[in-house]
């Protein structure tokens, strides 16, 4: 056996497989503990920046160790900060878990270490892509012959659908936005409404639309009201971008997604329908729930995130356009290297920002090979069966109010004894969030819903059990008592 202490300084390494094993080892050791103690261990320790700060900052050691022994020393100083949002206890901020295909591609993928930015360069990585987006789209019923990109999330994938949208629009009003820029060209209106996701500003911020310009109308209800924006779009003789949402992430509910397909069909200069689904775009996987996106096939642009309710791990999310022309033009780049092999079916980096990328595709790959159709139905089902449990709960609770309907799989509420209002019950709902992580039987997240502090627990989680969802509603009320008495 190789000798696995690091190499004097100056002499190669050796790359025998020995080297690999014993790191390998030690970390599939410790891997697999970690994933046992997931139904058991504290979601979160909340533990002090400070604190975690303390266990982890050292100099740069002058001298290394074995790999094995590296991995390990990072595990036992870290363990206390990290939060076990792949288990079935956490709630926040929709954060699936990971099933046991996707980490196993997902490692594989690591191992095996594909740059998965062109076909010349990985026609494996391409290729399964490839699949992956067409098993994606069958999934969802969007239309097969739509281009698309697998992305690090749904703030990429919002990205690429809106770049498109961006080029499209700009070819209308006589230019080429990637060319040629934006600046002395006319503006490209952006609608939506008050509810438009921080990821989809911050993506119009990169593309130069300006997260500020964004029209928002009002969205009593958390949808968007046609009329308010068919009065809108009049106001716009060019051509008009429009962001609905498919699950607006404090309460799921839906923009109606046919009625603003309508509007945007017969708007004279036309209007681009992008739609944000990061998550609701999986209630489609489920014939009981895929009214919610009645229109969503018509849509000219589709952004959604895999480390939500595709359950695979971080980083992964996806981006559907109708326009495959408007796509490439956005992003193609031409350069002596990166000649195409002229019998590549696609390579992905025409179709997104990145050019060098992780090969994020197997695990999704190993996750819906191993699922399959119905299973992605059983999860979706199972996960709102969960949420509409615990939203029940919360209506009948003392103490507690159910802020917004639960359509899908998010459940927003608050703490909300009688006689505390206004300011101090925000104070007092920040706090049982802070309260509730630091509990360690559940996480939650804290938001403002209609200018209140509010709570939103998300289930999204393949693994989430109702005996899960019950120790969830003894931590809030636990909290709750302790807090509003």
């Amino acid at each position: 056996m190789s000798d696995p202490r690091p190499s004097a300084a100056g002499a190669a390494p050796s790359a025998s497989v020995d080297r690999y094993a014993a790191a390998l080892d030690r970390a599939h050791a410790i891997a697999l503990d970690y994933l046992a103690s997931l139904p058991t261990r504290p979601v979160s320790r909340r533990l002090d920046p400070p604190a975690m700060t303390a266990r982890l900052d050292a100099p740069l050691p002058e001298t290394g160790c074995a790999p094995e022994d590296a991995i390990a020393e990072w595990f036992r100083r870290a363990e206390p900060g990290i939060v076990a949002s792949p288990g079935p206890r956490f709630f926040g901020f929709v954060n699936g878990g990971v099933t046991p295909a996707a980490l196993a591609g997902d490692w594989l993928a690591a191992a095996i270490d594909q740059n998965a930015f062109s076909w010349l360069n990985s026609p494996a990585a391409v290729s399964t892509e490839d699949v992956v987006l067409r098993w994606l789209k069958e999934l969802f019923g969007l239309p097969a012959e739509w281009a698309g990109a697998l992305t690090s999330g749904a703030t990429m994938a919002n990205l690429v659908g809106l770049a498109a949208a961006r080029q499209w629009a700009a070819e209308r009003l006589g230019f080429d936005a990637a060319r040629d820029g934006l600046a002395g060209q006319p503006p490209i209106p952006v609608i939506s409404t008050t509810e438009i996701h921080a990821s989809a500003r911050k993506a119009l911020a990169t593309l130069g639309l300006g997260r500020a310009r964004v029209i928002t109308l009002p969205a009593p209800a958390g949808g968007a009201e046609p009329l308010a924006l068919a009065e809108e779009l009049a106001r716009h003789e060019g051509p008009a971008i429009v962001i609905a949402n498919a699950a607006e992430v404090n309460s799921g509910a839906f923009d109606p997604i046919a009625a603003i397909a309508d509007l945007c069909a017969t708007h004279p200069a036309g209007a681009w329908l992008h739609v944000d689904a990061a998550f609701g775009l999986f209630a489609a996987a489920s014939p009981r729930l895929r009214g919610l996106l009645s229109g969503i096939e018509r849509a000219d642009s589709v952004a959604a995130d895999g480390h939500k309710w595709l359950n695979v791990p971080y980083d992964s999310g996806f981006a559907f356009v109708r326009d495959a022309a408007a796509l490439r033009a956005a992003f193609t780049v031409d350069a002596a290297y990166l000649a195409p092999d002229s019998d590549a079916p696609w390579d992905p980096f025409t179709h997104l920002p990145e050019m060098s990328r992780r090969f994020r595709a197997l695990a999704a790959w190993c996750a819906l090979r191993a699922e399959g159709r119905a299973g992605y139905r059983a999860i979706v089902e199972r996960c709102v069966d969960n949420a509409a449990a615990f939203a029940g709960w919360v209506a009948a609770e003392p103490n507690l109010t159910l802020v917004a309907p639960a359509p899908l799989n998010i459940v927003c509420f608050r703490l909300d004894p009688e006689g505390v209002v206004g300011a101090e019950r925000d104070a007092l709902n920040r706090e049982a969030v802070v309260a509730l992580q630091r509990d360690g039987r559940a996480f939650v997240s804290g938001t403002t819903w209609r200018g209140g502090a509010a709570i939103r627990a998300a289930f999204d989680n393949w693994s989430t059990t109702p005996d899960d969802v019950a120790i969830l509603q003894d931590a809030v009320r636990d909290v709750t008592r302790r807090l509003a008495g």
